[in-house]
């Protein structure tokens, strides 16, 4: 079953379609993503279920379920040549994505500080026990730029950064953040895939992000310096140059 998904769509009809997927700080995150793209591409963002107020229908409980239903919005678009580009929590859904599509949709997949696969040695940092200020240390190499005070914060916008972690243990399984099973499965897909990793991040370790890409039969790594887990807010130049050739590489239009 299909969930009604929030979507903001923007961009031209007739260019290649990319679909931005969000980590668990919603879709603001990834919004400049979605604004670089549409200049030239049919861009999707979607608000996963359980963000941002929308409803998270009771199917919906993993990771995968997700994946499914962006699998089947392509299919219901008739899209092809898909770009997926996730961070963090979307990462691990764009990868469950390129495990999950037999029919060929996808031509590329970015992931970006992705979560979701198991290393051992690395671990990934227990988001759920960290305050603001330690968010902020662990996630950016500049973290004063981007901390923000919790008690600055009006009572309704804690409410929805509330609800988004609830959201978010649901479907990552709590502080893991991972699948067993999801790594041995990435060794099978074949769909170009780049992996993009801020240099900073201590949620999940560039020695993480290497790992990840060395799971793939054939990705390519790029760690971007001076940036933590959200590379494209804290070096967007950087950042863009290496999506904008990963997406002219991988076009099939």
């Amino acid at each position: 079953m299909t969930p009604n998904l929030t979507l903001t769509e923007s961009g031209p009809a007739t260019g290649r379609p990319v679909l931005v997927l969000h980590g668990g700080g919603g879709p603001a995150t990834v919004a400049p993503i979605a604004e670089h793209f549409a200049r030239t591409a049919r861009t999707l963002l979607p608000t996963h279920p359980g963000w941002n107020g929308t409803p998270r229908p009771d199917h919906l409980t993993r990771v995968a379920d997700l994946a499914a239903a962006y699998l089947d919005l392509l299919r219901d678009r008739r899209l092809s040549d898909a770009l997926v580009i996730g961070s963090s929590l979307g990462g691990w859904i764009a990868a469950e994505l390129a495990t999950a599509d037999t029919e060929g949709l996808i031509s590329g997949v970015v992931l970006m500080n992705a979560v979701g696969i198991e290393v051992d040695g690395e671990p990934i940092q227990d988001f759920f026990a960290l305050g603001a200020r330690d968010v902020a240390e662990y996630a950016y190499h500049d973290p004063e730029r981007f901390y923000v005070d919790p008690a600055t914060l009006p009572a309704e916008r804690l409410a929805v950064i509330q609800a988004n972690m609830a959201a978010l243990r649901v479907y990552s399984g709590g502080p893991a953040m991972n699948d067993p099973a999801l790594r041995p499965r990435l060794a099978a897909v074949t769909v170009p895939t780049l992996v993009v990793w801020g240099e900073s991040d201590r949620i999940a370790t560039p020695a993480y992000g290497k790992q990840y890409a060395a799971s793939f039969a054939s990705a390519r790594l790029e760690v971007v310096t001076e940036a933590g887990h959200l590379p494209h807010l804290e070096q967007p130049a950087r950042t863009y140059a290496l999506l904008d050739a990963f997406a002219a590489e991988t076009g099939r239009r």
